[in-house]
């Protein structure tokens, strides 16, 4: 079944923001220059202000950088020195951290899709209210990020989350259960990997 019933609970933030932009010549994708800030505040703030709290927030590459620069109040930052192993190393750190805050669900973001905001976020925060424990926003169709997980799926997804995997395994395996959550004609999930994708920032 998609859904157990309607729920109400708290909904964490969970952005994943440790990248170290490889194919961008080495240059931190937090701290890339999106509308004169710093990319990792407006990624914080969709989840902020799509209604989740707590927002963690995993760093990774120039992270004592990424504290010094950019302005993320009522953030929890979290530092993965294991960041360079991939996603799946930031997911596990953020996860065991919102183990004890008392979510019972986390809506899990990456930080290099600029064209995802708020109204995204407050979707799928929506379809757990309305009794989904996995949701993920769909672009005609298509799952795409961000993802919401119940905190009952946390520990099956660390445990997968393995390489730049994240929490495609677990997805996949429960497929259908998986709520799908079009967003096509509230965001863009196109991410900045490459020095042509840096086009996508104002």
């Amino acid at each position: 079944m998609a859904s157990t019933g309607p729920h109400p609970g708290p909904v964490a933030g969970l952005l994943l923001a440790a990248g170290g932009g490889r194919r961008l010549g080495g240059r931190p994708k937090a701290l890339l220059p999106h509308r004169g800030r710093p990319l990792v505040e407006h990624a914080a703030r969709a989840l902020r202000e799509g209604g989740c709290a707590p927002v963690h927030v995993v760093l990774g590459a120039g992270a004592a950088e990424v504290r010094a620069r950019a302005g993320l109040p009522g953030c929890v930052l979290l530092d993965n020195p294991r960041w360079e192993e991939g996603m799946g190393s930031s997911l596990r750190t953020g996860l065991a951290a919102l183990a004890g805050t008392g979510a019972r669900a986390a809506v899990v973001s990456l930080v290099d899709q600029p064209g995802i905001g708020a109204a995204a976020v407050a979707r799928l925060r929506a379809a757990y209210e309305a009794g989904a424990e996995l949701a993920a926003a769909a672009y005609g169709g298509r799952r795409g990020h961000p993802v919401l997980l119940g905190s009952g799926h946390w520990r099956a997804v660390a445990g997968s989350a393995v390489g730049d995997r994240g929490a495609r395994s677990h997805l996949r395996e429960h497929s259908g259960s998986l709520v799908l959550v079009e967003c096509g004609d509230i965001a863009d999930p196109a991410d900045i990997d490459t020095p042509g994708d840096l086009a996508l920032l104002e």
